[in-house]
């Protein structure tokens, strides 16, 4: 299994585009603070990358030092650089963007609906009785 939650600030405004097939894409990168951390400030930085509808959403709503709760899986790519040098990238493939808050920052303004599917659907809550236990 391979899936990965992360809760983040973005640290720049998002790049986007379309592929030579015409398949949208947006990246972006997010801090996220450390849990336990001796310096109140230390943060773990990751690349983000969102394709299709999820894309344009994000390219459209999405700027510096909004907060984001991504959903996805994690990518290793190796490659090569112009002067023979090797490298590793590793992304964040989202499959979910979820918009914590505003524009400009405020979580009063911010969205209630998720920015990546229109498949998903919010469960009510439903109270335990004895009469629906399974033993």
């Amino acid at each position: 299994m391979n899936k990965i939650i992360l809760i983040g600030n973005l640290t720049r405004d998002p790049e986007s585009g379309t592929t030579p097939s015409g398949v949208s894409y947006c990246r972006f990168s997010i801090a996220v603070n450390r849990r336990f951390s001796k310096e109140n400030n230390e943060a773990d930085y990751f690349n983000i990358v969102t394709w299709r509808g999820v894309a344009e959403s994000c390219a459209k709503s999405l700027t510096k030092g909004r907060k984001v709760g991504v959903v996805g899986s994690l990518q290793i790519r190796n490659y090569e650089t112009q002067d023979g040098a090797k490298r590793t990238s590793v992304e964040v493939i989202a499959d979910e963007v979820e918009f914590l808050s505003s524009a400009n920052g405020s979580k009063e303004d911010a969205p209630q609906g998720r920015s990546s599917r229109a498949d998903v659907t919010k469960l009510e809550e439903v109270e335990p009785s004895d009469d629906n236990l399974p033993f």
